[in-house]
């Protein structure tokens, strides 16, 4: 059987008729979700029931795509058999009928990878938001994964059904979902196959539900949580270390030694509480992850000496050069930390 074509729509246009109308011309069965839209728009939904045949989810309230997603999965996982898996689509007419066959047939064609439409950014036609958005959680995720991806926003994807629990479980309500998804495919090692799709952006990209402040805010969460978490402990090292040198040990060599060795210790314990905790809410026995996030505190320690006192024969200033050193390990710990560290989210059989 085809893919499930499943379609989050908040407060859609006529443009979800004219899309619904050419899938089902493509023998498409189509999922539409209803994420709390105004009593003006019922219509539009009433017409996709009974002229068009398509299946209404609705939700009462909003509740965001993220939420919206995964209930159009678990209806179509429920009431439809031998699906191939599901096609998510966007509602305000950025996904062509032709480009969501392209994604449907390279499903068919590879059931067990993860394929994602992809858009070219350099044509001159895409907003300046969606331009800077899209390459801003590139960076974000290449930092978060160590992998590169193109096309992290995009909402046209498909999605092998062996996977559909693994979707389900995934954290996140609104946009961040299809972040927080892209990463954990990338965590668990799936295949990702990527499809060319044509840019359509229409009035600038106005119809989109996109909150620039509150969704950026959610899908850059983890990164902004684990920086905090950074500075806290930071703060936590310095202030422990300016206390016991100058109120208990002293400022000789040796007070100074054991100023450092209990002030390190004690805010990489604090640090090590609220990444596992706050930052990447790990489920996962504490005993274990705590040996590994102390062999890497030791190694990230010994790397930003060793780094500072190589690069220290070049003439730049030594703190110029240990916030660069600082800095990029700064990064590689983050990424350690969420692969290996406090993978919170198990690695996930097929269904």
């Amino acid at each position: 059987m085809k893919p499930i074509i499943i379609i989050p729509a908040l407060n859609p246009d006529e443009r979800l008729i004219y899309l619904a109308e050419y899938l089902k011309k493509e023998g498409f069965e189509i999922v539409v979700i209803n994420d709390g839209s105004a009593e003006e728009y019922k219509h539009i939904f009433e017409k996709l029931i009974t002229d068009l045949k398509c299946s209404v989810c609705t939700h009462e309230h909003n509740q965001g795509k993220g939420i919206a997603i995964k209930t159009g999965i678990k209806y179509a996982h429920g009431n439809y058999r031998d699906i191939s898996g599901y096609v998510t689509a966007d509602a305000d007419g950025q996904h062509a009928v032709g480009d969501i066959v392209k994604i449907s047939n390279a499903l068919i064609n590879h059931p067990q990878s993860f394929i994602l439409g992809t858009r070219n950014f350099s044509e001159k036609n895409i907003p300046l938001r969606s331009r800077f958005g899209n390459r801003l959680t590139s960076i974000i995720f290449l930092l978060s994964t160590g992998k590169r991806c193109e096309d992290t926003q995009t909402g046209l994807r498909g999605i092998p059904a062996v996977y559909t629990n693994l979707c389900l479980a995934i954290p996140g309500k609104r946009y961040e979902y299809e972040m927080n998804l892209l990463m954990e495919i990338t965590n668990n090692k799936i295949d990702v196959k990527n499809v060319p799709i044509s840019v359509i952006y229409t009035d600038n990209n106005s119809s989109s539900h996109f909150n620039t402040v509150r969704d950026s805010v959610l899908i850059y969460l983890n990164i902004i949580k684990y920086s905090v978490s950074s500075v806290l402990s930071a703060a936590a090292d310095l202030s422990l270390f300016a206390l016991l040198a100058h109120l208990v040990f002293g400022t000789s060599t040796t007070g100074i030694f054991f100023a450092t060795v209990i002030a390190r210790v004690t805010s990489g314990n604090i640090n090590f509480m609220l990444n596992k905790y706050w930052v990447f809410q790990s489920k996962n026995y504490i005993g274990k992850e705590f040996i590994k996030y102390v062999a890497l505190f030791c190694i990230q320690m010994l790397s930003s000496w060793a780094l500072v006192s190589l690069l220290s024969k070049i003439s730049m200033p030594i703190l110029l050069i240990k916030i660069f050193v600082d800095t990029m390990l700064f990064f590689i710990s983050y990424i350690i930390q969420k692969k290996y560290i406090f993978n919170g989210l198990k690695k996930y059989a097929k269904n």
